[in-house]
């Protein structure tokens, strides 16, 4: 799990990158909540996401966005966000110039600004979304959502109702061509405590769907 130093917009961001073994091996990028409710990329759930990949064989980036642990910048809930992750996009992509897919998976703050690169690089083919924001931040940019995949939510979110996110996955599920696979975990808050175990089955057991049960030498 060698650490990485990434040129980001406002210089270096720090990364965790775990190359897969195939020369063909996909790709996956991890994004983690806002730092105001400590988030970084050693999240337990980030790393839980990030280990999932890794056995199967991705070759597998984490980060912390600019201003949080070593990395430099300023960390500003904007678009700039967006444009580190476009950055480590980028570099995972030239260490991986045959990836055979390209995946993104963030967590709340993280699963924003996931689907926002998702619309903006068409080559992303699957994603992730743990507890989106929606209604904490407009989400209104997924028309049309280009990719197909997972959304999870606690039941017992305190920071976003449940009906909000599911309302947002009804919007998506009626565009043609894109399955979204939504799943609420009984019980489960925004950080889903006591519940991480249960989530990271269902992240495990969608992506044993979606790859056709396929998983890439580690």
């Amino acid at each position: 799990m060698p650490e990485v130093i990434i040129n980001g917009p406002e210089g270096r961001l720090e990364g965790r990158y775990h190359p897969g073994k195939e020369p063909n091996a996909p790709i996956a990028l991890l994004l983690h909540p806002h730092p105001e409710h400590g988030g970084t990329m050693n999240n337990k759930i980030v790393y839980s996401l990030y280990q999932i990949f890794v056995h199967r064989g991705f070759s597998t980036l984490r980060f912390n966005f600019r201003g949080v642990g070593r990395s430099q910048g300023t960390f500003n809930r904007s678009e700039d966000e967006l444009g580190d992750a476009a950055a480590a996009l980028d570099w995972t992509q030239a260490h991986n110039p045959n990836a055979s897919g390209c995946w993104i998976a963030g967590f709340s703050f993280g699963a924003w600004i996931g689907m926002q690169l998702l619309m903006r690089r068409p080559e992303i083919s699957g994603f992730i979304s743990v507890a989106p924001p929606v209604g904490l931040y407009d989400f209104a940019f997924l028309a049309p959502c280009p990719a197909s995949g997972l959304i999870v939510q606690g039941s017992t979110d305190e920071l976003v109702p449940e009906k909000s996110v599911a309302g947002l996955v009804e919007k998506l599920s009626n565009q043609r061509l894109i399955t979204i696979d939504y799943r609420v975990i009984k019980g489960a808050n925004h950080f889903f405590q006591d519940k991480a175990d249960v989530l990271i089955g269902h992240v495990d057991d969608y992506l044993s769907s979606a790859l056709g049960g396929k998983t890439a030498a580690k």
